[in-house]
C-alpha cells in the first residue's frame, strides 16, 4: 500500500527550495481546508527539491539534463534546461534575454522553448515599468536569432507578452521567420511537437 502520492520533482537554482517553502506557506490554510472537506485528500502536499548550478548534469526518468546559466538579471541565478532523451534534444529558456549560456543549451537542439515578448507592442505602452521589462526578457525576434545562431531545427516562442490576440499567431511567426530559417511552432500551453 502506498503511503501517499509520489512527490512532485521540483529543479530550480539555488533559493528554490526558500521559493518552494514560501507557497507551502501560503498555501496552508488552503491545504487544511480542502483536507477537512474531502476524504480522499489526506496526504500532504510531497514536494522534493533539488536546487542546481550550472554545469550541473541529472538523470531524470531516463532523460538527461544538463543545467545552463541564463540572464534574466537583476534575478540572479537563473538557469536554463537541456533535456536529451532517445536521441531528441530540447532547450528550455525561460525568461531571460540571450547569452552565451542560453547558446549552449541549444546548440544543435531539436526544439527551443523560450518566452518571448513584442516591442513594439510594449514600446507602445506609457508605463516605464512595463517597458523595461524588455532588458530582462527576450523579444520574437532576438529569440529567433538564438534559435538560428544555435542551429536548432523547431524554434517554439511561448508565454507571450502581451497575450497574443485571437488570429494573431501568423505575425508573431513572421517577426520571427525574419531571423529564423527553421521551422516555428506559436504555441500556448501543452502544446506538443515532434523532436524525431
Amino acid at each position: 500500500m502506498s503511503s501517499g502520492p509520489a512527490p512532485l520533482r521540483v529543479i530550480g537554482p539555488p533559493g528554490t527550495q526558500q521559493v518552494v517553502d514560501s507557497i507551502l506557506a501560503m498555501l496552508a490554510l488552503d491545504q487544511e481546508y480542502r483536507q477537512a472537506h474531502h476524504a480522499d485528500l489526506r496526504h500532504p502536499m510531497a514536494i522534493a527539491v533539488t536546487e542546481v548550478d550550472p554545469g550541473a548534469v541529472l538523470s531524470v526518468s531516463g532523460a538527461l539534463v544538463s543545467v545552463g546559466a541564463t540572464d534574466h538579471r537583476p534575478v540572479a541565478p537563473t538557469v536554463g534546461y537541456r533535456i536529451e532523451y532517445a536521441g531528441a534534444a530540447v532547450a528550455l529558456g525561460g525568461d531571460g534575454v540571450p547569452c552565451a549560456g542560453m547558446d549552449e543549451l541549444c546548440a544543435g537542439a531539436d526544439v527551443y522553448v523560450q518566452t518571448v515578448m513584442r516591442a513594439d507592442l510594449i514600446g507602445q505602452v506609457h508605463s516605464p515599468r512595463l517597458r523595461e521589462i524588455l532588458t530582462y526578457h527576450s523579444t520574437i525576434e532576438q529569440a529567433a536569432q538564438t534559435a538560428e545562431r544555435a542551429g536548432v531545427r523547431i524554434f517554439l516562442p511561448t508565454h507571450f507578452l502581451p497575450a497574443i490576440a485571437p488570429g494573431d499567431e501568423d505575425t508573431w511567426r513572421k517577426l520571427a521567420a525574419a531571423h529564423f530559417r527553421g521551422e516555428i511552432v506559436v504555441g500556448g500551453d501543452l502544446t506538443a511537437v515532434s523532436a524525431s
